[in-house]
C-alpha cells in the first residue's frame, strides 16, 4: 500500500487531493442516491413482493431509524478509531447491506436489509466531510469542501432520473446494486490515497446505552403509528406506544446523567438551538411525509411511469444546488428569523398546490409550479436554518450540535411516514388503488402544509433576529461550510469548522495522523 500524504496538508490541485476528493464524493452519493430514489420505486417494490403499505413504510423508516439513532455514535467513533477506518467499514457495510437489499427475496428480507444499511451510512456519513477537514490544508479546506458538497449536489440531482431509469427498467433492484460497484471504486481508493486521522483529544467511553435507548424509542413509536391501521388499539399496538414513551423517558434519563452522553442535554440550554431544532422537527416531518407520499402519487393517481416521477420532482434539487450558497449569504446579512418564517410558508404553499397533481395533470400546468414553489421554500429555508444552529452553539460544540439537528430532521421524517397513512385513514392496498390513494393524499397534504405552518409560526415567535452566540464572550461564532446542500431528507452535516472567512480553522487540525 502506498503511503498517503500528511493530514491537514493537501492541496486541491494535486492529485493527492483530487484521490481524498474523489473517495469521499462517492462514499456520500452512495447515501444521497438512496437518499432519493427509494422513494420513487416503492411501487414497484410494493407489486414485485405482493406486499402491503405498511411494509413500503418500514422500507423507508428502516433505513432511516438505524441512520437516526446512530449517526452521532458513528460520528464518535470516526474521531476516536480513525475516520478513514470508520468511514471505509461504513462503505463496505452500506454496499452489502443493497447487495442484499438487491437479492431479497421479500418484504421482510428487505426491511432487514434497510435497517443494516442505515447502520453503514451513519459510519460513512459523518465521516465523508471529516475527512476533507482533517486531510486538507486550512488555505484549501474551503474549496475542498465547496467542490465536494458541489459534486454531492449533481450526484442528488442525478438520483431521481437514475432511480426511475433503473426501476423502468432493468428493476427496482438496481436502484440498491448500484452502490457495489461505487463501493469497489471508493475503497480501494480510500485505503490506499487518503491519510487516516483522528481527535487527539477524544477520550471516555461511547454512550452505547443512549444509542440503543433512542433507537429503541423510536422503534417501538414508529412500530405503534404503522401497525394501528390494521391492528388498532390492540394489545400489541398499545404497549409498543407505552414503550416508546418509557424509552424515550430512559433516553434523557441516561443523557443527564452520563458522564459521557451521546447528546448532552446542556446544549438545549440555548434557547436560539432548542428553538431551532423545534423549527426543524415541523419542517421535515413535512417534508419527509411529502416525499414518501408525492412520488407514489405520481405514479398511482396521476399515471406516470417512475422515471417521469423522479424527474418531476427534479427542480427542487436543481434550485437548491444553484441558489443555497446565496440564500445562507443573505440570511446572514438579513437574519435568521425571516427567512426561517418564510420558507416554511412557500414550502406548505408548494405542498397545496400539489393537490393539483390529480388524475390527468398537466406537468406544466400543474406539478411543476408545484414544484417550484416547494424548491424555493426549500432554498429560502435550509442553508439559514443550518447557520443558525451553528451559530447558537459555542464553536467546539458545533459538530455535536449539527449531529443532533441532522438527526432530529431524520427522526422528524420517518414518524411522518409512520404517522400520516395512519392519520388520513389510508388502508393497506391503497397505493393500489388511484381513487383511494388519492384521497388520502388530499387529506395528507393540508396537514404536511399545517405543520410547516407551525414551524413559521415558531420561527417567528422564538428565534431571534440576528441570532447571538449565547457562549463566553470570548468564544468564537461557527458558521455552516456546506454552502451548496442538495440533500432533501436531512440538513447538511456540518463538522463545526470555523468560517473560512474569518481565518479560523476546524478542530481538525488537532487531529494526529495514524500510520
Amino acid at each position: 500500500m502506498a503511503a498517503a500524504a500528511d493530514p491537514a496538508t493537501l492541496r486541491t490541485g494535486t492529485a493527492a487531493g483530487r484521490w481524498v476528493l474523489l473517495t469521499t464524493v462517492l462514499g456520500s452519493t452512495m447515501v444521497l442516491l438512496d437518499s432519493t430514489v427509494v422513494n420513487v420505486a416503492l411501487r414497484r417494490i410494493g407489486d414485485d413482493l405482493d406486499t402491503d403499505l405498511a411494509a413500503l413504510q418500514w422500507t423507508v423508516n428502516a433505513y432511516m431509524l438505524a441512520l437516526a439513532g446512530l449517526i452521532l455514535l458513528g460520528g464518535a467513533l470516526g474521531d476516536r478509531f480513525g475516520r478513514r477506518r470508520v468511514f471505509v467499514i461504513g462503505v463496505v457495510w452500506f454496499a452489502l447491506a443493497s447487495l442484499l437489499c438487491g437479492l431479497a427475496p421479500n418484504a421482510e428480507v428487505l426491511i432487514a436489509a434497510r435497517a443494516l444499511q442505515g447502520v453503514g451510512g451513519a459510519l460513512l456519513t459523518p465521516g465523508s466531510l471529516a475527512l476533507i477537514q482533517a486531510s486538507f490544508h486550512p488555505d484549501d479546506r474551503s474549496a475542498a469542501v465547496g467542490l465536494w458538497s458541489g459534486f454531492g449536489g449533481v450526484g442528488a440531482a442525478v438520483g431521481p432520473f437514475l432511480g426511475g431509469w433503473l426501476v423502468d427498467g432493468p428493476g427496482w433492484r438496481w436502484v440498491f446494486l448500484l452502490n457495489v460497484p461505487l463501493a469497489a471504486v471508493c475503497v480501494p481508493v480510500a485505503l490506499r490515497h487518503v491519510p487516516e486521522s483522528r481527535d487527539g483529544q477524544a477520550h471516555g467511553r461511547f454512550d452505547i446505552p443512549g444509542a440503543v435507548l433512542g433507537a429503541l424509542a423510536l422503534a417501538f413509536l414508529t412500530y405503534a403509528l404503522i401497525a394501528a391501521p390494521d391492528a388498532g388499539a390492540s394489545a400489541v399496538v398499545v404497549g409498543s406506544a407505552v414503550a416508546g414513551v418509557v424509552a424515550t423517558a430512559a433516553f434523557l434519563y441516561v443523557e443527564r446523567h452520563s458522564k459521557e452522553p451521546m447528546m448532552p442535554l446542556s446544549v438545549f440550554a440555548s434557547r436560539q438551538f432548542s428553538a431551532v431544532n423545534l423549527v426543524t422537527l415541523c419542517v421535515y416531518g413535512a417534508f419527509g411525509g411529502f416525499f414518501f407520499l408525492s412520488a407514489l402519487q405520481l405514479q398511482v393517481v396521476t399515471g406516470y411511469s417512475a422515471l417521469a416521477a423522479g424527474t418531476a420532482l427534479l427542480p427542487t434539487t436543481i434550485l437548491m444546488l444553484l441558489f443555497s450558497a446565496r440564500s445562507g449569504a443573505l440570511g446572514q446579512r438579513i437574519g435568521p428569523r425571516l427567512p426561517l418564517t418564510v420558507g416554511p410558508l412557500l414550502c406548505a404553499a408548494g405542498m397545496l398546490l400539489f393537490l393539483r397533481a390529480g388524475p390527468g395533470a398537466s406537468y406544466l400546468l400543474d406539478v411543476l409550479p408545484a414544484v417550484l414553489v416547494l424548491g424555493l421554500g426549500m432554498v429560502t429555508l435550509v442553508a439559514p436554518l443550518t447557520a443558525t444552529v451553528l451559530a447558537s452553539v459555542d464553536q467546539s460544540r458545533a459538530g455535536l450540535a449539527s449531529g443532533i439537528n441532522n438527526a432530529a430532521a431524520r427522526a422528524a421524517g420517518l414518524i411522518a411516514v409512520a404517522a400520516l397513512p395512519l392519520l388520513v385513514g389510508m388502508g393497506p392496498d391503497a397505493y393500489r388503488s388511484a381513487a383511494e390513494f388519492d384521497r388520502a393524499f388530499r387529506l395528507a397534504m393540508p396537514l404536511c402544509a399545517a405543520l410547516l405552518a407551525a414551524g413559521a409560526l415558531l420561527a417567528w415567535l422564538t428565534v431571534r433576529n440576528p441570532g447571538p452566540v449565547e457562549t463566553e464572550p470570548e468564544s468564537e461564532p461557527c458558521h455552516p461550510e456546506c454552502l451548496t446542500h442538495c440533500a432533501l431528507d436531512a440538513p447538511p452535516l456540518e463538522n463545526g469548522g470555523a468560517s473560512p472567512s474569518a481565518g479560523g480553522s476546524s478542530s481538525a487540525e488537532r487531529d494526529t495522523e495514524e500510520r
